[in-house]
């Protein structure tokens, strides 16, 4: 007579039981976790796409910032930062490099930042991958323990009556391996997923500090021209 899996997981001892169930909620938060950071995933990588664009297209800050106010992505955040710190640079706006400098370090916060958020939720898939196996096996090791105390309870070591039991416990390393394999699976998906989308914030900044360099040239620019002017005035 065929024993369903049902009837396995019902037989179990309570504490085979409550492993198993760790277990099958560990899958189950394992596959919400990947089809919720896969959606974000597709969002932030389209969001950041249009916004390279858009930066590739402006000409001047003040373009950036109007054509990113709408655009969900970090793009907005990181051309407002750079306007704030040349906001504050305004009276030494003469030590470029060094507004160069502080915009960059302000940036590369940033950027740290959206990296992080972007891992959110991802060290979870880490620890079921890791621990899953391991909470399997002690469920099976518990189960196997019970089922040899029940035998000798019984006096009774026919085939019949250990394999049930053996069968059991063993239920437990199998859904620990059915937890474990799709989180490590998933888990090096998305991070390869969050690799391209710090690339592209890596993209982004690039850009931003480039608008900050033609910027700032324009401006020496002008300021040599109104010398000039001025020198010839007098």
């Amino acid at each position: 007579m065929s024993v369903s899996l049902w009837t396995m997981f019902v037989s179990a001892g309570p504490l085979v039981r409550i492993v198993m169930l760790i277990l099958m909620s560990a899958s189950l938060l394992t596959w919400t976790i990947f089809i919720a950071k896969s959606l974000e995933f597709v969002r932030v990588r389209s969001a950041l796409k249009k916004a390279e664009h858009t930066l590739q297209d402006a000409d001047t800050f003040n373009l950036s910032e109007e054509w990113t106010r709408g655009n969900p992505s970090i793009a907005h955040m990181l051309i407002m930062a750079a306007l704030e710190e040349r906001r504050r640079s305004q009276g030494i706006l003469e030590d470029r490099e060094g507004l160069k400098e502080r915009i960059v370090l302000h940036l590369e916060r940033l950027e740290a930042g959206e990296g992080r958020r972007l891992m959110r939720g991802t060290g979870l898939l880490a620890t079921i991958g890791a621990t899953a196996p391991f909470v399997g096996l002690f469920g099976t090791v518990w189960g196997i323990m019970t089922s040899f105390t029940g035998i000798a309870a019984s006096k009774a070591a026919s085939l019949a009556v250990v394999a049930p039991g053996i069968a059991e416990a063993l239920l437990a390393t199998a859904l620990g391996l059915v937890a474990a394999i799709p989180a490590v699976v998933i888990y090096n998906h998305l991070m390869r997923q969050c690799a391209s989308c710090r690339a592209q914030v890596a993209d982004l900044t690039s850009l931003v500090m480039r608008q900050v360099s033609r910027d700032l040239s324009a401006e020496t620019k002008k300021l040599a021209r109104f010398d000039i002017h001025a020198a010839i005035a007098k």
